[in-house]
């Protein structure tokens, strides 16, 4: 709790942080691993699938590292205060999730192969957690930008939830629902284990498998 806010409640769009019109600071320019732009949707063919699943900045660097993936970046999404800053983000006030935004070619990586990494790479049955980092900013989603997506979103959280149920975990609490709006993070939190190689980086892998 903080000043009477439980961070891990969600706000409403009445009681959420007001924000701004315009995004107050920089994001940069270059992907430093892949090399390409940070803000764009890619070439011509190529999808954008939104991720949260904790502490964005190792699971960015997940996803960067998959073959087909072209560009990524981290953000904010899911919530309802327009171009909110990281520390907007971590009073759990402005109802946003830590996201990753990955732009990939489906020649080379499909959406269910994106699929299989978020599931395997965190811990979906915690809520409004993961492991100490405790929040509504670090829970479990997905936020699709296809009716596609949506389906297939949705079939694998069903698949997926008999993988979890036959290894002893409970109810899988990612939502997932269509993407409203994505704000970018600031530029020190884009490829941040590029820039601190050593920085925080925990696992909430939990070992289970997506069939």
């Amino acid at each position: 709790m903080r000043f009477g806010f439980d961070k891990a409640t969600l706000p409403t769009p009445e009681t959420a942080l007001p924000g701004r019109d315009t995004r107050p600071f920089e994001v940069g320019d270059r992907h430093l691993v892949t090399g390409n732009p940070i803000e764009t949707d890619g070439p011509d063919g190529f999808g954008v699938a939104v991720f949260g699943l904790g502490c964005f900045w190792g699971e960015e660097k997940t996803f960067w590292e998959q073959p087909g993936v072209w560009s990524t970046s981290v953000g904010y999404a899911g919530g309802h205060t327009p171009n909110p800053t990281y520390e907007e983000v971590c009073t759990g006030r402005t109802g946003h999730a830590e996201v990753v935004r990955v732009v990939f070619d489906p020649s080379i990586i499909s959406y269910a192969d994106l699929l299989k990494v978020f599931w395997e790479n965190h811990d979906p049955t915690q809520g409004m957690r993961q492991g100490n980092d405790r929040g509504s900013n670090y829970r479990s989603v997905i936020l699709t930008t296809t009716p596609e997506q949506q389906a297939e979103a949705e079939a694998s959280r069903e698949a997926y939830q008999q993988q979890m149920t036959a290894h002893g975990y409970g109810e899988i609490t990612t939502q997932i629902r269509p993407l409203d709006a994505y704000y970018y993070a600031e530029v020190e939190h884009q490829q941040y284990l590029v820039k601190n190689p050593f920085g925080y980086c925990p696992l909430h892998a939990t070992g289970v498998r997506y069939a």
